[in-house]
């Protein structure tokens, strides 16, 4: 198993987060996911027809994660939180990327409840995850540019694993190594909020939509939650 950690000096820096991890073991990603499909259509036919929009940063929920990544040396409007980032490329093109299904199930649950989310494909992430401030030593390779290395800055906060970092700037960016493709069985989606007090019922909504998308395609599913009381979950 996989133990996700929240380190005490993040958690008591961010007291109000809380982290949902949605797995899925046995996961099919080849074969069709209508839901899915329905999930994304519905999304871009409400903002079509100006019924719905995309949280942006004068959001709460957002205006958290551009808080909290000034606190560690980050400007939010260069390096974005990924939902934010997702938000503004929906507004702006019309229609959310297609990746790939278990990829588009989570972009499709983070824009709508406006919540960033990201995965990792379990086989291939080393040891345990700890979600903890770097030192400034370690490595990261950014999704989709395997020649490239990247040290992030001390105080940053990141998801890291044995081997190296697997996200930066909390939820920018997902690691090259850990990425969930059509081939990946055995995945832990992560969906974040720093507004437990406001935000934890929206959280756990989620949490349950992305698990009833997966669900359909995977022989089996969970919902665990991380927070400063709970600063530990094994998947």
């Amino acid at each position: 198993m996989t133990a996700f950690r929240i380190a005490p000096a993040v958690a008591d820096a961010f007291p109000g987060t809380l982290i949902a991890l949605v797995t899925a073991t046995g996961l099919r990603g080849h074969e069709d996911w209508p839901g899915t499909a329905a999930a994304l259509e519905d999304l871009e036919q409400r903002l079509a027809d100006g019924t719905w929009q995309p949280a942006d940063e004068t959001d709460p929920r957002i205006g958290a994660w551009h808080a909290a990544y000034r606190s560690f040396g980050t400007n939010p409007r260069r390096v974005r939180p990924s939902v934010d980032a997702l938000g503004r490329r929906l507004a702006k093109k019309g229609a959310l990327p297609r990746i790939n299904p278990a990829v588009d199930s989570y972009n499709a649950v983070s824009v709508r409840h406006g919540l960033p989310a990201g995965a990792f494909d379990l086989d291939r992430v080393t040891g345990d995850v700890d979600i903890r401030h770097a030192d400034g030593t370690e490595t990261f390779t950014p999704l989709g540019e395997p020649g490239t290395t990247e040290n992030p800055r001390p105080g940053e906060v990141v998801y890291a694993d044995a081997a190296g970092v697997l996200t930066r700037h909390w939820n920018h960016r997902d690691a090259h190594r850990t990425r969930v493709t059509e081939d990946s069985t055995r995945v832990a989606f992560v969906l974040e909020t720093l507004r437990a007090a406001h935000d934890g019922p929206l959280l756990r909504a989620a949490a349950e939509e992305l698990r009833g998308l997966l669900a359909p395609h995977a022989e089996r599913t969970g919902v665990h939650y991380l927070g400063p009381e709970h600063p530990r979950a094994s998947v």
